[in-house]
């Protein structure tokens, strides 16, 4: 149970000491780990009726519009200060995906394509024509199949640790923590994770199905090295060089995308429009809370848009 356990740790970036997750937090504002108070609170928050959810979001700054996609098991306010630093630049409307934080779940199976879809929909409701999209994790499997799904409503997409094919993920964790479900449920009661849970879920009872719905999706395997050549949306790929995705794995992510065939020149005109950022020392169930993370996502964003290649 302890490596089931670990694994589920290690996929979805919760961390069960320090942070945002041990400190109780399911809800605004959101605060730094660690820090003297400095905080933030979202100037819009509310339910989005789409797909038979009711969709949970917040909006935070002001700014050229920048979804924000949490990792399983996870909440709006895991991202803790890069939450705060990506909305001193931006308009970021985070999300709370199927069966996570306040959206309650509903009777269908949880897949990327549909949670996708979910957010095309709210982008929809919000009267947002385009968006750039950045997930972690779980949620950067579903920025990935926004791109792939709804490419007209993206504007850059940012993919934080997810590869773009199963065999991506070190070999043994994605296995593990396809084994999510009941077990594991009822282990994790005993953890700031739950604890989350708890505070945000209209249905708390509803704990076990989401640790089976995500078991099963993470069970499935996927290749999606075909969609990704076929992107011409400016991408930035993150991971720590510690992570659950493996290096290699990457950078070849990196090659599909255009990137790394060749000298960018003096002048960088041979580079792609995509980019490639490995962040030093961090693991994935870290690098959601790192500095580095907005560090590295900011000036991409921030970036006039390229010509396409």
């Amino acid at each position: 149970m302890k490596k089931s356990i670990s694994a589920t740790v290690i996929i979805f970036g919760i961390l069960t000491s320090g942070g945002a997750f041990a400190q109780g937090q399911a809800t605004t504002p959101a605060s730094s780990p660690g820090s003297t108070g400095t905080s933030i609170t979202p100037v819009k928050s509310g339910y989005a009726p789409v797909n038979g959810l009711k969709l949970y979001y917040e909006i935070y700054g002001k700014g050229e519009p920048l979804v924000l996609l949490h990792g399983g098991l996870g909440v709006i306010n895991m991202f803790g200060p890069v939450l705060q630093e990506l909305a001193s630049k931006r308009q970021v409307i985070g999300v709370e995906l199927q069966g996570h934080g306040h959206t309650a779940d509903i009777d269908r199976p949880m897949s990327f394509e549909a949670m996708a879809d979910d957010i095309a929909a709210l982008l929809k409701h919000l009267g947002i024509p385009k968006a750039d999209i950045m997930g972690y994790s779980l949620g950067g499997g579903t920025a990935l199949q926004m791109a792939f799904r709804h490419p007209d409503m993206v504007r850059k997409l940012v993919v934080v640790s997810f590869p773009f094919a199963h065999s991506g993920w070190f070999a043994g964790t994605i296995d593990q923590a396809a084994h999510m479900g009941p077990a594991s449920a009822e282990a994790m009661k005993q953890t700031p994770i739950y604890k989350v849970y708890l505070a945000a879920a209209p249905r708390p009872e509803d704990w076990t199905k989401l640790n089976t719905k995500l078991g099963q999706l993470l069970g499935k395997d996927y290749d999606y090295s075909a969609e990704v050549r076929k992107l011409k949306i400016p991408t930035l790929l993150v991971i720590g060089d510690a992570d659950a995705v493996h290096i290699p794995a990457a950078v070849e992510f990196f090659g599909l995308l255009g990137g790394g065939q060749r000298d960018g020149g003096w002048d960088g005109s041979g580079r792609s429009n995509s980019r490639l950022a490995i962040l030093p020392g961090q693991t994935h169930y870290a690098i959601f809370m790192s500095p580095a993370l907005s560090h590295a996502a900011l000036p991409f964003l921030e970036e006039p848009m390229p010509a396409i290649k």
